[in-house]
């Protein structure tokens, strides 16, 4: 039987519509457009203000589009994988909710928490049940709602993050196409530098969790800047040597959108050129499981087939890894 390996055939996301500029956020928070462009990179981010809608309504518009794009059915989608850190609750899981929303009804689903390594963790995942040879269409997801958990009154977090979802259709070929490798790790010490401090089981929600702001966003901001630095570009650059890619020889890198100097510092090492790097952070800030995707998709037509991209990340746990792909089709 001759080697399967999963290429993406499709790609498809959704931001919304109200846009959260720097010149609105320092009229919430003491900070100017200045000082996050300095020190973020980012101009504004997409937010989702409607009512009654979560990170699954944000997954469902992005896989929508893909499905569409594609030409698939959603009966023939045979396993849903959603990134997120921001279910729309604790259970059932994000995954079988937009499932149900979209009409995916043949297939199984699941969530991944990886922070924001969560979209490489899932595309990993996604792709060894296609390299099994028992699957044959599977989506991942990433999708956030990351306004949901953010303080506006703490200067140092509310401008990094943003709302929107991405989604990747994966497929079989006997090609020399797809996902060829990938290194992913973890350090559970990163833990204490960043993460919710409540809502878990460790720390219920309670009436003082609430008053004390516990349900936000917690991040000490120069130790995961500084693991970030380090680990994206050394993870990144072992995917190179050990697949002898020499930087001419990379079409793209696609970096995790979480700060602009940690994507300039992690190229840097790679010795790439800028017009090699994928940049939007300063349209959508930190999308979380999202940004990859949402990356992927305004690129898509600049994309060839066979081109070797890289994609790079590092999040909460702490996690963080990198994949290596051939892209899998001309868009023109």
């Amino acid at each position: 039987m001759q080697k399967l390996n999963a290429v993406i055939t499709g790609v498809g996301v959704y931001v919304p519509e109200y846009i959260l500029t720097n010149e609105e956020l320092s009229r919430m928070v003491d900070t100017t457009d200045e000082w996050i462009m300095t020190r973020i990179g980012i101009k504004e981010r997409h937010i989702l203000r409607e009512p009654g809608k979560g990170s699954s309504d944000l997954g469902v518009n992005a896989v929508n589009e893909l499905l569409q794009k594609t030409k698939t059915k959603p009966e023939e989608i045979e396993l849903l994988i959603c990134a997120t850190v921001t279910p729309d609750m604790q259970f059932p899981a994000t995954a079988n909710i937009i499932c149900d929303k979209v009409g995916i009804k043949n297939a199984f689903s699941f969530d991944v928490n990886a922070g924001c390594s969560g979209f490489l963790y899932a595309l990993s995942a996604g792709a060894k049940f296609i390299e099994s040879g028992k699957y044959k269409k599977v989506i991942v997801v990433g999708t956030e709602k990351m306004s949901s958990i953010v303080d506006y009154t703490d200067r140092a977090v509310c401008p990094i993050f943003g709302d929107g979802a991405g989604a990747v259709l994966l497929e079989p070929t006997t090609e020399n196409f797809g996902l060829i490798d990938e290194i992913l790790l973890s350090d559970g010490f990163g833990r204490v530098h960043l993460h919710q401090k409540a809502g878990g089981s460790l720390k219920p929600a309670s009436f003082e969790t609430v008053a004390t702001k516990e349900h936000f966003i917690y991040q000490e901001g120069q130790p995961v800047f500084k693991w970030a630095v380090v680990k994206m570009a050394d993870v990144s650059l072992e995917i190179m040597e050990r697949n002898n890619i020499k930087p001419e020889d990379l079409a793209w890198l696609v970096p995790h959108q979480a700060n602009l100097r940690i994507i300039d510092a992690t190229a840097s090492r790679m010795k790439l050129n800028k017009d090699q790097v994928m940049i939007n952070i300063q349209k959508y800030g930190n999308t979380t499981s999202a940004t990859l995707p949402l990356c992927l998709y305004e690129w898509e037509s600049r994309l060839k087939k066979g081109d070797n991209i890289i994609l790079s990340a590092f999040g909460a746990g702490f996690t963080w890894g990198a994949i290596y792909i051939k892209w899998g089709y001309n868009t023109n």
